[in-house]
């Protein structure tokens, strides 16, 4: 299958391009820069040159293709609206490479977070949130599900709030982030909150799967951990950065406090089972014994 893949330079998209192409695949991608084109060539795909909010390109870049994933989201949270610009973006563009797509039967698989469920692990039939902070998002994936019925093979895969690779990504790599800038490992609330956490070359492999042979219309979960406790998270990278570990104001980390607040754990039980995907990299806390001061 020749695909078309955004965001495939990050830790996701990285690790899901090399996936693709270990397994007969070839890849198509997206570069905004000199030196992501360079890194998607040195990894050996085709790049081709542009950016998220570029939609005549992405929808180009569809066409060209047997298949999408959809992985590019801005990480540029310099102001407190960061985010939803980059959720608007992000709606944009999925909404543009599915219509580029209609009635053709290709698939589709985009990304978005597992849901929060009070009192339990979150599961694959439990809905997105439409509303908060991120809700934009859980539209943006509803619609594309919807694609389904208009000859779309259109499936969303679920990532946890870390997905992780070498002590790097995610919340906790956000919150190692801000532990190097105030100089404590800090954490909100009491730090029993749980996140659910992947190894990002265990990811991979569940896109690899949901573009190859996941139905239409379906949403799945990449959570290799179930959830691992914020203040442990925060113990690990207090130790391995010689800094103290305490709580400290969810405002400090500004527009993710209230969902770095949340206990939020998830299961991939059907995940596993329907479609075959075991994990086998380090957990969260294993792999966090890699970061470096």
């Amino acid at each position: 299958m020749h695909v078309f893949v955004t965001g495939g330079t990050g830790t996701i998209g990285s690790a899901v391009v090399a996936e693709l192409l270990a397994n007969d695949h070839t890849v198509l991608a997206l570069a905004r820069s000199d030196a992501s084109a360079q890194a998607l060539e040195n990894a050996g795909a085709e790049p081709l040159r542009g950016d998220i909010a570029d939609l005549d390109v992405l929808r180009a870049g569809a066409a060209r293709s047997d298949g999408v994933i959809s992985l590019a989201f801005s990480r540029d949270y310099s102001d407190p609206d960061g985010l939803a610009r980059a959720v608007a973006q992000e709606s944009a563009a999925v909404a543009a490479l599915g219509n580029e797509l209609l009635g053709s039967g290709r698939p589709i698989v985009t990304v978005s977070g597992t849901p929060w469920v009070p009192g339990r692990p979150s599961t694959e039939n439990d809905p997105l949130p439409t509303d908060g902070p991120v809700g934009g998002r859980g539209r943006s994936v509803n619609a594309l599900l919807e694609l389904a019925s208009h000859g779309v093979r259109a499936t969303a895969v679920r990532m946890p709030r870390t997905v992780h690779n070498e002590g790097r990504g995610g919340f906790a790599g956000l919150l190692a982030d801000q532990a190097r800038r105030t100089g404590v490992a800090g954490y909100p609330g009491d730090g029993t909150q749980r996140w659910p956490a992947v190894h990002a070359l265990d990811a991979a492999v569940l896109f690899r799967l949901a573009l190859e042979s996941a139905p239409a219309g379906t949403a799945w979960h990449a959570v290799a951990d179930e959830g691992d406790a914020v203040r442990d998270i925060a113990t690990v990278v207090g130790r391995r950065l010689g800094l103290p570990v305490e709580t400290v104001p969810e405002e400090t980390f500004g527009p993710f406090g209230p969902i770095f607040a949340m206990d939020q754990p998830a299961s991939s039980a059907h995940t596993r089972d329907a479609l075959g995907w075991q994990p086998t990299h380090p957990g969260l806390l294993e792999d966090l014994e890699n970061i470096r001061p």
